[in-house]
């Protein structure tokens, strides 16, 4: 019974470490070929606003391209967003070169919803902590613009996997703290009278397209523009 008992305890720490423990991906099989460009990127300077996050951050190439053009380009802006990325992939590519030689202004960070049907919101929250200590620890000047993980509700997502989501930004909205990192919450402009996220701003329940891009771009502006400041 003892042993049973610490083999669960044993796996319930190893649920709990996962989302904190830095990991690669091998599927897609591009992964290491984009973290790797980052890289180059990064080496090459010139970076003074950085998106950190997954395919919701990634879509910004495309569906939100033209608010990308208008809003972040003339910034000097650089995207940093794979889709599928979960927090241990983050810190891993944080920690493997795509900081190396830059210092923003402004780092905006948004990542956890693709660990919230597996992890516990606890966990999720902590490597979100890591993910904003390690952006402060290699890049000192930059400011980290942290937002609240973006609301979703596709028909495969469970009531828990939601729940989770909500408990995850109620944690990290304790790391805003000043004047360094801030915390934002702009998930009232992508809800619908219903308290749901309209197939007009995101048509899979999930990913903006580029009429939600465009709120997430205005309602983020003035918070950002003091940060670059």
């Amino acid at each position: 019974m003892l042993a049973g008992s610490l083999s669960a305890q044993t796996a319930d720490s190893a649920a709990l470490a996962a989302p904190l423990v830095p990991a690669t991906r091998t599927n897609p099989t591009n992964w290491l070929a984009r973290h790797e460009g980052f890289v180059a990127q990064a080496r090459s300077g010139g970076i003074d606003l950085l998106f950190v996050g997954d395919s919701i951050t990634d879509g910004w190439r495309k569906k939100g391209s033209n608010v990308w053009q208008k809003y972040y380009a003339p910034r000097r802006a650089a995207n940093f967003g794979i889709g599928g990325d979960r927090t241990q992939h983050v810190l891993w590519r944080l920690r493997n070169g795509e900081l190396s030689g830059i210092q923003p202004k402004a780092a905006v960070v948004m990542i956890g919803t693709n660990n919230s049907k597996d992890d516990q919101p606890e966990a999720i929250a902590a490597a979100i902590k890591l993910i904003v200590r390690e952006i402060r620890t290699q890049c000192p000047k930059t400011k980290v613009l942290l937002l609240a993980v973006f609301p979703r509700n596709r028909p495969s997502d469970t009531p828990e996997q939601l729940a989770t989501n909500r408990k995850v930004n109620k944690i990290i909205a304790k790391f805003g703290h000043g004047r360094k990192v801030r915390f934002l919450d702009l998930n009232k402009v992508f809800l619908g009278p219903d308290g749901k996220v309209p197939a007009e701003i995101m048509p899979d329940f999930l990913h903006p397209n580029e009429y939600g891009y465009q709120l997430w771009a205005q309602a983020m502006e003035p918070t950002l523009a003091k940060m670059m400041k």
